[in-house]
């Protein structure tokens, strides 16, 4: 059977999504189309070989709308040969366009694809794409949970609840996340992954001295008077602080056949292994992380002690120390570059670019295996297992 495997993997930095925040004046399609135009820089691959496009994109309204990862591609010089489709997975659209590029390489669809995503979240907003009074869900949905599901935040309240995990542990994590990102970016670590834009050279909301006696100053994000009364149990710890921020940014992944590679005079970073997807209870939302790890590790025939590195997508603190209740993993292999807490988690953009950061680690850090999961909205996960070549 045909191999899929990673030869190249580029981002930006990411930015606030906020107004004034470093990229905000930076169209999506362009901060796409700058990932894609230095990942086949960098490659060397013809662009005509390229047979798709995956990319992803969560808000796609104004200025995500009309199929973006398209314009991107048109924007980035590919030729107009080269085809491109948008998809939504919630956080986790870009690694499904990872695992949909890779699937297509294995199965003798594509050749080469690229994987990649954007979302520039000071341009368009979350929930831009629900008008207000709109109901996105329906009544079957109503029907079937008729006291209503939560937004993200509320869930993670409830995850950190049923888990037991209290503010201090929430707050030391987030607090290691931002240790670790600054770590890293001044070993130069990130050097080979940015690719820098319009003098934008580092992540933007990486702050180096961020500690836990900081982060206990933050109030609750999510206290909610009626959610209160609904669920007593919540002790109301998430705060900005132990969450991910809005951001913007872009990131790109380039996925051929093992053969190809070896044609091109290519070398890997990575074989993208196994792959799985799952539901999970809506209203908890983000504990899919824990079925889906389980799942892909069963299809690779791999146990969690054979696993060097994980990337468990920052949401909330809560998400990746329930996680790891869970699995039993090893917080010393988890996020080693720092995560999406600190590093930020610009939607449609976070799967490729926990995908770059990965294989980039595993590259540096000589790991055999390398796991990557994400929570999405929903009760969604997507995880998938790489193999250093």
């Amino acid at each position: 059977m045909r191999d899929a495997v990673v030869v190249e993997a580029v981002r930006t930095p990411i930015g606030k999504g906020k107004p004034h925040g470093a990229l905000a004046h930076v169209h999506p399609v362009e901060l796409l189309a700058h990932t894609l135009r230095t990942l086949v820089e960098r490659s060397g691959v013809d662009p005509e070989l390229i047979d798709d496009v995956v990319g992803g994109t969560v808000d796609q309204v104004g200025e995500q709308a009309m199929n973006t990862t398209r314009y991107a591609a048109l924007s980035a010089g590919l030729p107009e040969s080269v085809p491109a489709t948008t998809v939504d997975r919630q956080c986790g659209s870009s690694q499904q366009a990872v695992h949909f590029a890779a699937q297509g390489v294995i199965s003798g669809a594509y050749d080469i694809a690229v994987a990649c995503g954007v979302e520039s979240m000071s341009r368009v907003p979350m929930w831009s794409n629900v008008p207000e009074g709109k109901d996105p869900f329906g009544p079957g949905i109503a029907a079937r949970y008729p006291e209503g599901l939560v937004p993200q935040g509320i869930s993670a309240e409830l995850i950190a609840a049923k888990w037991s995990i209290t503010r201090e542990l929430m707050d030391a994590f987030a607090a290691s996340s931002h240790r670790r990102a600054a770590a890293a970016w001044d070993a130069g670590l990130f050097d080979a992954e940015v690719a820098p834009l319009e003098g934008v050279t580092r992540d933007e909301c990486v702050r180096p001295d961020t500690n836990a006696e900081v982060l206990a100053g933050l109030r609750p994000a999510y206290h909610d008077p009626g959610f209160a009364e609904r669920f007593p149990q919540i002790e109301w710890n998430v705060t900005a602080g132990n969450a991910s921020p809005v951001n913007d940014g872009a990131s790109a992944v380039l996925v051929m056949a093992g053969e190809t590679a070896a044609r091109l005079g290519l070398r890997p970073l990575a074989r993208l292994h196994s792959f799985a997807v799952t539901g999970s209870d809506p209203l908890l939302m983000l504990t899919g992380v824990v079925p889906a790890t389980e799942k892909v590790l069963r299809r690779a025939g791999l146990a969690l002690d054979d696993i060097d590195l994980f990337e468990v997508n920052e949401a909330f603190s809560s998400v990746v120390l329930a996680w790891q209740q869970e699995t039993g993993a090893d917080l010393d292999k988890v996020n080693v570059h720092g995560g999406a807490i600190a590093l930020g988690h610009p939607l449609g953009a976070s799967g490729t670019r926990l995908t770059t950061t990965l294989v980039h680690a595993m590259r540096e850090r000589g790991a055999r295996y390398a796991l990557q999961t994400m929570c999405e909205a929903g009760g969604l996960a997507n995880a998938m297992i790489l193999e250093r070549v």
